[in-house]
This record gives C-alpha cells, structure tokens and sequence, in this order.
C-alpha cells in the first residue's frame, strides 16, 4: 500500500468572506475523500477584506453597495445563491441575522496564536459559523474569547492576546506576504506553496486538483 502524499495547504481567507465559508467546507469534503491518498496540513492566513473598517462596523446591505456597486436586487440573489452552497455543504448561511460587516484584525490575530496551540481548526469554523449562521460580532471581544475557550484555547492567555497587541505584526507580514505573491482575492487555496485554487470552488473540483497535485509529487 503506498504511503499518503503529503500535502502543505495554505487557506488564505477572512472570516467575514462567505466563499472562504463555502471553500472551507469544499476542501474539507474533498479531504475526506481523499483519506488514504493524501496527508494535508492546514495553515490558515490571514486576510483582510475590509482593513479600514471601524470599530462599529457597517450595515451589510449598505457595504456591499457601496463597495461593489450592486443593487439591492442583486444581493438578495447572490446571498441566496450562497446560501444553497453552504446548504449543500451542510453549513447554515442566515443572512437575516448577519446584519452587519465588522473588523476582523483581531480574530486573525487570535488564530494566528490558535495554531501556535493547535486549535485553529475548530476556532476558524467557530468564528465562521459564528459570523455566518448567528449573526454575532466577531470584532467584540467578549465573543471571540467566548470562542477561543469553545474551541479548546486557554482563556485566561486568549483575554491577555486580545487586550494587547501580541501577533499582530506577524499577522500583518503574512498579510503582505500573500498579497505580495498576488493574492487580492479569497479565498485562495496554494497547495504546497506553489499551487493555486481560486475561489469557493466545488469539493469536486478541490478533490481533482489535490489528487493531480500529489500524483506529481
């Protein structure tokens, strides 16, 4: 029997971006399909979709016009297209009870320090699931050391990340690391620091391109 190739797979992506929820949700199907064939390890990076966003956040509807030009009729129609995605991936897209769009420097700063303890896994999923299905703010902090602690992080040390200032320049580098290497747009799957999956891509397609991947070693 031959031995599982491995696979190093870099998730760039923010919390507030439903694709990154749906490619999430894809890769980790498409991984489960390819128990046996494959080992992958995930390392998730931070990106920023709205780095000037202030503290009180912006009302949702209201951003993506003001950002994409989209007319409320448009939104309505992608958010239910997004929705059935995540229905099919088995993930509850509620965009009645996700109102508004936050900042979200401190929660990438707080899973940057998760994967130091190997929880970012269950801490990303909680902070998607969080945002996307409950509608909370995941720049308040009493949230996200709700989360931290829910996803098996020590809260006594997440409540001393969150009141300083720990991780935020590595945050910041791999920011411009990735967006230096031409990433402006997530979620982006590079696979073994050289391969690149674009967008919340259907498990089908993840699951041929990781196996092409490892077939070529």
């Amino acid at each position: 029997m031959s031995t599982p190739a491995p696979l190093r797979i870099d998730f760039v992506s923010d919390v507030s971006c439903p694709w990154c929820a749906i490619g999430l949700a894809s890769l980790q199907q498409a991984l489960a399909k390819l128990d046996g064939e494959v080992t992958a390890e995930i390392h998730f990076q931070p990106f920023e979709l709205n780095p000037q966003m202030a503290a009180e956040g912006e009302d949702a509807v209201e951003h993506l016009v003001h950002k994409y030009g989209s007319s409320a009729a448009q939104i309505m129609a992608n958010q239910e297209m997004i929705r059935a995605r995540g229905a099919a991936l088995g993930f509850t897209f509620d965009m009645d009870r996700r109102r508004r769009v936050y900042n979200t420097f401190d929660a990438h700063r707080l899973l940057h320090w998760a994967e130091l303890e190997g929880h970012h896994l269950a801490l990303k999923q909680a902070l998607l699931r969080a945002y996307f299905t409950d509608g909370e703010d995941v720049s308040a902090h009493d949230t996200l050391l709700r989360l931290a602690v829910e996803a098996g992080l020590d809260a006594e040390h997440a409540r001393e990340v969150l009141a300083s200032d720990e991780f935020a320049d590595e945050v910041r580098a791999q920011e411009q690391f990735f967006q230096s290497r031409g990433i402006h747009s997530v979620p982006a799957t590079i696979v073994n620091g050289q391969h690149l999956i674009s967008g919340g891509q259907p498990p089908e397609a993840f699951e041929q391109a990781l196996r092409q991947i490892a077939a070529a070693g």
